[in-house]
């Protein structure tokens, strides 16, 4: 089986090489560079399955260097490792194209986690096709004209109904974790957008009554449920 290949840029020489160390005693594969330009030039020549990218860096930030990454490819996982912890600091990061943002100082075994998971869930969007429209029940949710339609009658969504059920439907018979949904939509899993994510449910659920045999089910501490 082919290793993982991870492209990690790391001003601070020391932290890049205890950590490439680390990675490859848990057999990722890890090219190691000290500044964005470098990782820049690097990853326009080489293929990768994720990255990891310090913010403050020489030549080119992290988060001008994730921009620049998305623009060559736009799916791939990106994690930024960063001291810097503001929320403002936060939200660009994730703005810039981040799908995880971890804080120094952090656990390596923190770091092993995030990077499973983020494979997991980009691996699973690999698996699955590009949709322009899903069947849910009786009804048809057109994803690019942000309609639902049932017997006929189409109901315009907003553009935050329609990525939370679109992730509801790509999740379709399973869990989709709370703080996944919140982070993917809202960029921040703070209380106020959890309370506002709950109150889409609630609409997206009165949406879909009318079909008796789909259903939006809370899961306990982990998220929502499409039953359809």
């Amino acid at each position: 089986m082919k290793k993982v290949s991870i492209l990690l840029a790391e001003d601070d020489p020391n932290l890049g090489q205890l950590l490439k160390n680390y990675l490859a005693a848990r057999e990722y594969e890890t090219t190691l560079v000290t500044d964005g330009a470098k990782a820049k030039e690097l990853f326009r020549k080489e293929k990768f399955h994720l990255c990891l990218l310090d913010v403050m860096m020489p030549e080119l930030d992290g988060f001008s260097l994730a921009r620049n990454i998305r623009e060559i490819d736009p799916h791939i996982p990106i994690i930024f490792l960063t001291a810097k912890n503001l929320k403002e600091d936060v939200i660009e990061g994730f703005k810039s194209g981040a799908d995880d943002y971890l804080t120094k100082p952090f656990s390596m075994e923190e770091l092993i986690y995030r990077i499973e998971a983020i494979l997991r869930r980009s691996s699973r969007r690999t698996a699955d096709a590009p949709v322009d429209s899903y069947t849910i029940g009786r009804f048809t949710f057109d994803v690019t004209k942000q309609l639902l339609t049932f017997n006929d009658q189409s109901r315009k969504l907003t553009t935050k109904e329609s990525e939370l059920l679109e992730l509801l439907c790509r999740h379709r018979n399973e869990v989709l974790e709370r703080n996944f949904a919140l982070k993917s939509i809202w960029i921040d899993d703070n209380y106020f957008n959890a309370r506002s994510m709950d109150v889409y449910i609630t609409k997206l659920r009165k949406y879909l009554s009318k079909d008796e045999k789909v259903e939006i089910l809370n899961i306990h501490g982990k998220g929502y449920k499409l039953l359809c």
